[in-house]
């Protein structure tokens, strides 16, 4: 069913605590990611039961409401229409906060912030990358493009061109992260950017640091990620202490000369390293233990996307895109996506009779085959329990054999990062021809969908159902039962329905 942006985004702001209670408003490709002043004001399971949200997955102050691809972006552009205006026509936002209620929560806030730093740093490294995406994924696919013209001799008038426009953005890529680093981490964007220039400026094989000369590029965007870190912490020392006067004028040289000279004698070389190492480990990595490489990435993919961790591989992602052209490491990852597929097939067969779920499963299934996960993790296999074991199995055997093929000497990796599932052939790059490719990546993909299938049909009982309370929003009906089991709340269906048994293992 289609939903309507503007009532979406008015609903999730009313059950938040108000557009007062949002400290910022950013998305992925699937998920609206809402910064809270005060989590406790929030409403998690009435945001759940809002049309169109397929789940709510909240820690500290980040709220992410999953509303899937093309939707988010919509209902995005509505809340930060609705914050500007600095109103909604909601009955039931949160009173506005007094000064009184903020310094009683204050020290709570400090705790909050101070329990989980390590998720708050991968969240702002996220929030750098993900902006990116876009422009990976297109020029990716162009790239991927260009290649097939070039193997099968068409077009040659054409493809130079292709390959300016594909890899234009990646030589430029740094000057990008390092514009977003400076945004998030509450500097002058342009500053960052322009530290950031540094590190691909040709220039700089001019330069010798611990005795050798730099090379244009290196430290990628390991090294923009730092040095435009520095510029934001070097510009906020100068803001302090610099005469309102002279502000203008000395703020932004000082910042550009000292952030850009730590850069050029430091900061480019470490991140050299490090980038060259992380290519060097990914492929001894793949070459020597593929397939216990795979098995194990494909299998705790789905656990790291539940808890934020995902986010940490972002930046090894891009790193080796712009190093080797492609990542070896997504197609292990997308594994795990065939196993989700694969074990909610096998919940759809095994419960013939229950058509709320039926239904949800028929209305994810398409967005699940294309790498979109999400409503398949909330409304079927997190909610029911051991179907999300099984997919994670699933993901493990899918991992192990593209990772087998790894160790044979076929490389499968991708050129963007974001797709995955069916979705990631137009992107699928490596050391053998585009056929050879395919069959490894769809060979993992259908494995991960047999495993996922057996694991879950043999092991699954309807039975496992009952005793759990499904709780969703579209299309509002209800059949209930006596209950003495437990419950969980997801947003996709809008149907309830319980049962009498015993709740299943992992609920």
């Amino acid at each position: 069913m289609r939903i309507d942006p503007a009532s979406t985004a008015t609903a999730v702001l009313a059950r938040v605590g108000g557009p007062a209670n949002v400290v910022s408003v950013t998305h992925c490709m699937t998920r609206l990611r809402l910064t809270l002043a005060d989590p406790a004001a929030g409403d998690e399971e009435a945001l759940r039961a809002v049309p169109g949200v397929l789940g709510v997955v909240s820690g500290g102050d980040m709220w992410q409401i999953v509303l899937g691809p093309g939707v988010v972006d919509e209902v995005t552009a509505e809340v930060r229409t609705l914050l500007a205006a600095g109103t909604t026509d909601t009955t039931d936002a949160a009173a506005p906060e007094t000064a009184p209620d903020r310094a009683a929560r204050a020290p709570e806030d400090v705790r909050r912030r101070d329990a989980a730093p390590v998720r708050t740093a991968l969240r702002r490294v996220a929030h750098v990358f993900v902006p990116l995406i876009p422009a990976l994924i297109g020029c990716g696919i162009l790239a991927g493009l260009n290649g097939l013209l070039l193997n099968a001799g068409l077009l040659p008038a054409l493809t130079p061109a292709l390959s300016a426009i594909a890899s234009a953005f990646m030589a430029l890529i740094p000057v990008f992260v390092g514009y977003n680093t400076a945004k998030e981490f509450g500097g002058t964007p342009v500053l960052g950017g322009a530290v950031a220039a540094v590190v691909v400026y040709p220039g700089v094989a001019k330069v010798t640091a611990f005795g050798v000369h730099l090379a244009p590029g290196q430290g990628g965007v390991l090294g923009a990620l730092a040095a435009a870190f520095l510029a934001t912490r070097v510009e906020k020392w100068c803001r302090g202490r610099v005469p309102g006067a002279l502000d203008v004028l000395l703020t932004p040289a000082v910042t550009v000369l000292v952030a850009g000279l730590v850069t050029l004698y430091g900061l480019m070389y470490a991140a050299g390293t490090v980038a060259a190492a992380i290519g060097t480990a990914a492929t001894w990595l793949l070459a020597t233990t593929g397939a216990l490489a795979g098995l194990l990435l494909g299998g705790l993919f789905l656990p790291l996307v539940m808890l934020g961790l995902h986010q940490a591989l972002i930046p090894l992602h891009a790193t080796l895109i712009e190093q080797q052209g492609y990542t070896a490491l997504l197609p292990l990852l997308a594994m795990a996506g065939a196993g989700q597929v694969g074990a909610a097939l096998a919940v759809y067969v095994r419960l013939r009779h229950d058509v709320p779920l039926r239904t949800t499963i028929r209305s994810a299934l398409p967005a699940g085959l294309l790498g979109v996960g999400e409503p398949l993790i909330y409304g079927v296999s997190l909610p029911l329990g051991r179907p999300f074991l099984t997919a994670c199995a699933g993901g493990a055997a899918g991992g192990a054999f593209i990772g087998f093929f790894a160790m044979l000497g076929t490389r499968v990796g991708a050129t963007a990062i974001g797709p995955s599932g069916w979705a990631l052939f137009p992107l699928l790059a490596g050391n053998r021809g585009p056929a050879m490719l395919a069959s490894v990546y769809a060979g993992g993909l259908l494995t991960g969908y047999l495993v996922g299938f057996l694991a879950t049909y043999l092991t699954f009982r309807p039975t496992d159902t009952t005793g759990t309370t499904v709780t969703t929003g579209t299309t509002g009906t209800v059949d209930t039962a006596s209950t003495t089991g437990t419950t969980s709340t997801i947003g996709t269906t809008g149907a309830t329905s319980t049962g009498t048994a015993t709740p299943a293992p992992g609920t």
